[in-house]
Parts: C-alpha cells; sequence; structure tokens
C-alpha cells in the first residue's frame, strides 16, 4: 500500500488514501509504522477517507495505537495531501475528524500547498467537558501536585483535552520526559491529558514544548498550541494574536477572548517521501 510522510512543524505522521480502500488492523498499523527503528516512524499514522459531513475524514491514531480525536498539524498535512494528490482543486476544504468538522483554507504556490489556516472551532473551557477533576467549573491557574512540585495549570479542550503549565525557565531545560508522563496519567485526568510547558516571552510570542497523550514529546502540536495561546489569554499574559515557538517551527494563534468564537491556526504543512509497505487491507 502506497503511503506519504508528511509533517506540520515537525509533528509527522505517515498518511495513506483509504477513499477506496482501507487498512484491515488500523490500530497495530499504527504502532507496527510508528515504530522509528523497525517501522516507517511518526507520530503516528493519518488515514485519509472519504467524507460524509465533510469533503473528506481524517482518522488519526498516535504512536500507541489509540485513536485521536483531533490534530492540528495533522489536518493541515490531510489539507495538503488531498489537494497535492488531485483529490480535489478546492482551496477552501472541510475535513471532519471523530464527528467534528474543521474549515481549512490553503495556500498554494507553483501548484503545491505550502500552509493553512484552520478554523479549530470554538475552545472548550467547562471542565467536566475536558474533562479535568478540579472541584470548580473551569479549570484556569489551578493548582496541581506532580512528582512532589506543584503547578498553576489552565485545561482547556480542542477537541482533546489540553492542560496548559507557565514555567519560568526554558522549555528546552524543562525535565519534559520524566514530567510530562505523570501528568498524561494523572487521576484528575479521566481521559489522560495531553501537556504543554510554556515560557512567555512577550505579549505576543510564546515558547512551547509538549508532552503528547499516546505519543510522548512531539516536535509540534496544533491542537496543543492553539490550547496554549487561549490559556495565556485568559490569564492576561498575551493579545489576541499570538505567534506560538515549537521545537519544530511556529504556529501563528488568533482568538478573539469569546468563547463563542473560534480558535485559528496557521502555520506549514510539507512531504518528506512516498513509498510502499507491506499491509493487509480491505475493500
Amino acid at each position: 500500500m502506497r503511503f506519504t510522510k508528511m509533517h506540520g512543524c515537525g509533528n509527522d505522521y505517515v498518511y495513506f488514501d483509504c477513499t477506496e480502500i482501507t487498512i484491515a488492523d488500523e490500530a497495530a498499523a499504527a504502532v507496527a509504522l510508528s515504530d522509528r527503528h523497525f517501522g516507517i516512524g511518526g507520530d503516528g499514522i493519518i488515514l485519509i477517507k472519504k467524507g460524509k459531513a465533510a469533503d473528506f475524514e481524517m482518522v488519526m491514531y498516535n504512536a500507541d495505537g489509540s485513536r485521536g480525536a483531533m490534530c492540528g498539524n495533522g489536518i493541515r498535512c490531510v489539507a495538503k495531501y488531498v489537494y497535492d494528490n488531485g483529490l480535489t482543486d478546492k482551496t477552501s476544504i472541510s475535513i471532519e475528524s471523530m464527528g467534528a468538522v474543521k474549515y481549512i483554507d490553503v495556500t498554494v504556490e507553483n501548484g503545491e500547498v505550502v500552509s493553512a489556516r484552520v478554523d479549530m472551532g470554538k475552545p472548550i473551557l467547562t471542565a467536566k467537558d475536558i474533562p479535568v477533576l478540579c472541584g470548580s467549573e473551569q479549570a484556569i491557574g489551578v493548582p496541581i501536585t506532580v512528582d512532589g512540585k506543584e503547578y498553576k495549570m489552565t485545561c482547556v479542550s480542542m477537541g482533546n483535552p489540553h492542560a496548559v503549565i507557565f514555567i519560568d525557565e526554558s522549555p528546552k531545560e524543562f525535565p519534559l520526559e520524566r514530567v510530562g508522563k505523570l501528568f498524561e496519567n494523572n487521576a484528575v485526568f479521566p481521559d489522560r491529558t495531553n501537556t504543554e510547558f510554556i515560557r512567555v516571552i512577550d505579549r505576543s510570542n510564546l515558547e512551547m514544548r509538549v508532552w503528547e497523550r499516546g505519543s510522548g514529546e512531539t516536535l509540534a502540536c496544533g491542537t496543543g498550541a492553539c490550547a496554549s495561546a487561549v490559556a495565556a489569554m485568559l490569564n492576561g499574559y498575551c493579545a489576541s494574536e499570538v505567534t506560538v515557538h515549537l521545537l519544530g517551527g511556529d504556529l501563528k494563534i488568533e482568538w478573539s477572548g469569546d468563547e463563542n468564537d473560534s480558535v485559528f491556526m496557521t502555520g506549514p504543512a510539507a512531504t518528506v517521501f512516498t513509498g510502499e509497505v507491506e499491509l493487509e487491507t480491505k475493500q
């Protein structure tokens, strides 16, 4: 079966065109193919299918085989894939993932998509809907003790749960590998959580490092960048437009501050290589 390796700011997945044929055991394929030593290597796999409520459907699996609800970097790459491979000629594309429909406007140069702006939808701030157990209606600057240290977290869902932690040091110096997995599996997060560690540079710039549930550290997380910008705005750290600097690149995030308004994310999408791999398929 033919695959394409793509990334958005270093958040890399293995993509398959499943509009006509699909993979028999998708979760097992995600585990095998994501392995960076014995597989193709990636943060997971993304299957592109015909949409029912949108132009296309994105089916995402993390590297551990768990199903992912949304991936901001992944959905930009899906938009690039369908345009670059002639599955659509539209530059405004709708893509659904686990029932949520996102709308993407792509920027085309020399016949190929180079970046995309995504309407990521409204942020979910109600604690029980994220979900997070915090004893209050919203989790904005609430304390949590992890690894013997107290942090202040702000929790946001962008279709998947995020705990945003503001730190004083550069995230590059933070012990993410030890602390990230402790956040992910903390009992206050019934569905586990993605965790972003953020240093506020100024009112227009954030520095971010992320631990994703089911994948560990990734070079970027689109929904995480959105959640972090929302959290920074809710805590009064930045204005309505901010650039989030991730290990793999930069994402521009826009939000009015009104929880009834959508968050918009703009960033690159790139193809790395294509190839073929043996997989059991079904019609």
